[in-house]
């Protein structure tokens, strides 16, 4: 058994934390400041305040990420190992210099979400998380390929998405937007549910979405790559909030 935090329990940090339950560990968090729904989804949590370092031998870091410095910042001196399970850029994730670190990427929903883990202690943490709905996979080489992976699969699912609720903005002003469903329910006709989904998610993760699409952006320009459409689709998801 082992004691974990959680930072912070939004619906993803709960349902990782309650998978961590159902292995058998202790599962600690901190409620100074926190919002009565995080502290609902925290309910068998303990709130160990002050404390959640000294306390913890693990902590995950859950949060959006254009807080994840600064949430890593808060743990500056922790000495035991310390889990980024953000959706930031490797070179982000490289700014994080704790001892013990593990870099994470999650992918999927809170019911049966992906963790990839990369580090050195990797595989430890992945052994947190056995006989759970979290699927724990270890990749192998750079300790911060578990961001990368995590970037370029979001880099589709949700910069496509950018796209489409572009397109269907542009259509409104052009005044075609009919003629455009008619015709991609011809020839594309799964789009219109794709659209009807961004739109959806956008509603309410567009806000924090935007600051991943930056992160995106720069995981690209790392690679030698153009990174304008995903800062454009950030741009996108600010406007659409």
């Amino acid at each position: 058994m082992k004691r974990v935090g959680i930072l912070h329990p939004g619906a993803m940090g709960a349902a990782i934390g309650g998978a961590l339950l159902s292995a058998g560990h202790e599962v600690l968090w901190d409620a100074r400041g926190r919002s009565e729904a995080t502290a609902a989804r925290a309910a068998r949590f303990t709130d160990a305040g002050a404390d959640l370092f000294t306390r913890s031998e693990v902590v995950l870091s859950i949060c959006p990420p254009d807080r994840a410095l600064d949430v890593a910042a808060s743990a500056a001196g922790f000495g035991g190992v310390y889990v980024d399970a953000n959706a930031i850029a490797p070179a982000t994730a490289a700014r994080i210099a704790l001892e013990h670190y593990v870099d994470g990427g999650i992918v999927g929903s809170p019911a049966a979400p992906r963790l990839y883990l990369s580090g050195a202690r990797a595989a430890e943490v992945a052994a947190l998380f056995a006989g759970t709905t979290v699927d724990a996979r270890v990749l192998e080489g750079d300790p911060y390929s578990a961001s990368a992976l995590k970037m370029l699969y979001a880099a589709w699912t949700k910069g496509t998405a950018a796209l489409l609720l572009a397109i269907e903005a542009a259509a409104g002003e052009f005044g075609v937007a009919p003629e455009l469903h008619a015709e991609w329910a011809d020839s594309q006709p799964d789009l219109a549910g794709r659209l009807e989904r961004a739109q959806s998610a956008a509603d309410t993760k567009g806000w924090r979405w935007a600051g991943e699409m930056r992160e995106i952006a720069a995981t690209f320009g790392a690679a030698g790559l153009p990174p304008g459409f995903h800062t454009a689709a950030a741009e996108v998801y600010e406007r659409d909030r």
